[in-house]
C-alpha cells in the first residue's frame, strides 16, 4: 500500500498545482491557496451503516468522523489533497462539501419570519472555500471524462499490444500537467479501484458528450460565465411551519441575488443543499452528480441491491485473505462483485437458482473485467469469482468448505411471497449452516421478513448463533441485516431435513 500511497499524494500534488489558476479572488481581494484548504464533508450513506462507514474513514483517511442525528449522513474534516480518496470511499452515496453547520437553530413563530431568515442567511455563509474545493472538484471530473474519453478511443484500435498507449499518455499528460505526471501516477489512477468511483462522477452521459478536447476556448468561458444553481432542500422534523419547497425557493432566491447567479432546475453547475432536521441547519455544495452506488452493475434485476450496501454487509464479517465467501442468492451478483473488487484476496462465489439470475450477474462480472482492461489498457488478470446456477438448499459444496456467507434473502414482495419463505428460510439456514464452517464462519444475510426469519432462526440455535442486528431502509422497506456466528457444533443431517430437502426454493431473481 506503501506505493499506492505515493502515488496518490504525488498525482494530488499535481492536480492541486494545476487547479491554482482557478483560485477565485476572495472578497477581500487576496488569493487563497487551494492547498491548505481545511473542509468538512458531508457523506450520505444506507442507514443503519453509519458507523461502517465512519470505521472506513478513520481507517482508510485518518480522519474522525462525526455520526449525524439525521440518519443516513455522516461528517468528517480532510485537507483538501485528500478529495479524490474521498471520492474511492465503498461506503458513501452522495458527498458535499459543509458551509456551515447551524445547531439549535432557533425558528421563528410564524412562516414568513422564518423565510425571511433564510433570505438573510444567504449573504452571511462563509461560501469562499467550500466554493474553491467545488471548483477543484469540477475541474478533477472534466479531466476524468477527457481521460476516459481518450480510454474508450484507445480500444478502438490505437493500443497494439501496449506500444500506442504510450503516445495517448503524452497527449493526457499534456492536458493534465505539461508532462509532469509519471506513467506509474497514471496507471494507479486508471486503477479499476480507483475509477469505478471517479468514474460515476462523471457519468456516461459527461464521458460521451460533444464537448470536443481542443475546444479549450468554449471552455475558458464557461469558466467565467454566470454559473447555474439550484437548491435542494431536505427536510425532517414536525415542528417546521413551512414545507421544503418553501425554503429551497426562498433561501435559493437569496442565493441567486448574493451571486448573480442563474437559477436552473435540470442543467446546473452548482447544487447547494439546505438540510433542516429539527433544530439543525446544513448548508452545503453538492460533489457528486449521482449516487457513488452507481459503480458496478450494468444488467439490472427486478431487486438489485445497492454497491454501497453490499459493501457495509460484507465489512460486517471481517473477511480474512484467504476466505472462500459465497452468496448463495445472488441476484445480479452485487455483493460478491463489490467484495471481489475490494478483498482481492478472497475467493467469491455468486449463486442462483435462477438462470437469468445467473446470467445478469455473469454479464456484470464480464462488463466489470472488459472495463478494467480498457482502463489498464492491457489484459485483465480478471477477477477472484465465479458465477453459478444451484438450488439453495442443495448447495454442490463440500460441508464445512465456507468461510462467510453474505446474501440478500427474498423479501416475498417483488421476488417471491411471505408464505413460501417460511419454508425457504429453515430451508436455507441448515443448508447454509451444513456448508459453513463451524466455529468460525459467519453469516451476514439481509431481510425484510424480520417475523418469518426470527422464527426460522430459533429452530436452527444449536447451528446459528446471533451477533448483531443493523436496522435499514430498503427502498422504503424497513428491513435488517443479521450477522450470525456459526456454533463450533457439527451439522448433522436429520430426518427431517432429509424431507424438506426436496422443498422446492424461491431464490431472489
Amino acid at each position: 500500500m506503501s506505493d499506492i500511497q505515493e502515488a496518490t499524494d504525488q498525482l494530488l500534488d499535481v492536480n492541486l498545482f494545476e487547479n491554482q489558476r482557478f483560485v477565485q479572488v476572495t472578497e477581500s481581494g487576496h488569493r487563497s491557496e487551494p492547498e491548505h484548504l481545511q473542509v468538512t464533508i458531508g457523506a450520505t450513506v444506507p442507514t443503519g451503516f453509519e458507523q461502517t462507514a465512519a470505521d472506513e474513514v478513520r481507517e482508510k483517511l485518518g480522519s474522525s468522523c462525526k455520526i449525524s442525528k439525521d440518519r443516513g449522513k455522516i461528517y468528517f474534516d480532510i485537507s483538501v489533497e485528500s478529495l479524490a480518496q474521498v471520492h474511492c470511499l465503498r461506503s458513501v452515496d452522495n458527498l458535499f462539501v459543509v458551509v456551515q453547520e447551524l445547531k439549535d437553530y432557533q425558528f421563528k413563530e410564524t412562516k414568513e419570519e422564518v423565510l425571511k431568515d433564510f433570505e438573510d442567511l444567504a449573504g452571511k455563509l462563509p461560501w469562499s472555500d467550500p466554493l474553491k474545493v467545488w471548483k477543484i472538484n469540477t475541474s478533477f471530473k472534466k479531466k476524468k471524462a477527457k481521460r476516459k474519453k481518450i480510454n474508450q478511443n484507445s480500444s478502438k484500435g490505437k493500443i497494439n499490444n501496449g506500444r500506442g498507449e504510450k503516445i495517448d499518455e503524452r497527449d493526457v499528460k499534456k492536458d493534465f500537467t505539461s508532462d509532469a505526471l509519471d506513467p506509474h501516477i497514471l496507471d494507479y489512477y486508471e486503477n479499476p479501484g480507483i475509477k469505478e468511483e471517479i468514474s460515476t462522477l462523471v457519468g456516461d452521459d459527461l464521458a460521451s458528450s460533444k464537448e470536443d478536447d481542443t475546444d479549450e476556448s468554449s471552455k475558458e468561458e464557461t469558466d467565467h460565465r454566470a454559473l447555474k444553481f439550484r437548491v435542494t432542500c431536505n427536510r425532517a422534523g414536525e415542528k417546521h411551519c413551512f414545507t421544503s419547497n418553501e425554503a429551497a425557493r426562498d433561501f435559493g432566491g437569496a442565493v441567486q441575488d448574493y451571486f448573480k447567479w442563474k437559477a436552473d432546475m435540470t442543467n446546473f453547475d452548482v447544487e447547494v443543499l439546505l438540510n433542516i432536521h429539527d433544530n439543525e441547519i446544513v448548508v452545503g455544495i453538492a460533489l457528486t452528480e449521482e449516487s457513488l452506488h452507481r459503480r458496478n452493475i450494468t444488467h439490472f434485476g427486478p431487486t438489485t441491491l445497492r454497491s454501497t450496501l453490499a459493501y457495509g454487509m460484507l465489512r460486517l464479517c471481517a473477511p480474512q485473505p484467504s476466505d472462500i465467501i459465497v452468496d448463495p442468492m445472488c441476484g445480479t451478483g452485487a455483493i460478491p462483485i463489490e467484495g471481489a473488487t475490494e478483498w482481492s484476496k478472497c475467493y467469491h462465489i455468486a449463486g442462483d437458482n435462477n438462470p437469468l439470475a445467473v446470467n445478469r450477474a455473469a454479464n456484470n462480472i464480464s462488463s466489470l473485467l472488459t472495463k478494467n482492461q480498457i482502463q489498464e489498457s492491457k489484459p485483465s488478470w480478471g477477477l477472484p469469482i465465479d458465477a453459478v446456477q444451484w438450488d439453495i438448499c442443495n448447495l454442490p459444496l463440500r460441508t464445512g468448505s465456507v468461510d462467510i456467507i453474505v446474501t440478500d434473502m427474498p423479501f416475498g414482495k417483488r421476488m417471491g411471497s411471505k408464505k413460501r419463505n417460511w419454508n425457504l428460510y429453515p430451508a436455507c439456514l441448515r443448508e447454509m449452516s451444513r456448508v459453513c464452517r463451524p466455529g468460525t464462519g459467519r453469516a451476514v444475510l439481509l431481510t425484510q421478513d424480520k417475523k418469518c426469519f426470527t422464527k426460522a432462526l430459533s429452530r436452527m440455535g444449536h447451528v446459528w448463533r446471533k451477533v448483531h442486528t443493523v436496522w435499514v431502509n430498503i427502498g422504503g422497506l424497513h428491513a435488517a441485516v443479521y450477522l450470525l456466528k456459526r456454533t463450533s457444533q457439527a451439522f448433522v443431517r436429520s430426518s427431517e431435513q432429509d424431507e424438506e430437502k426436496g422443498t422446492p426454493s424461491s431464490c431472489q431473481e
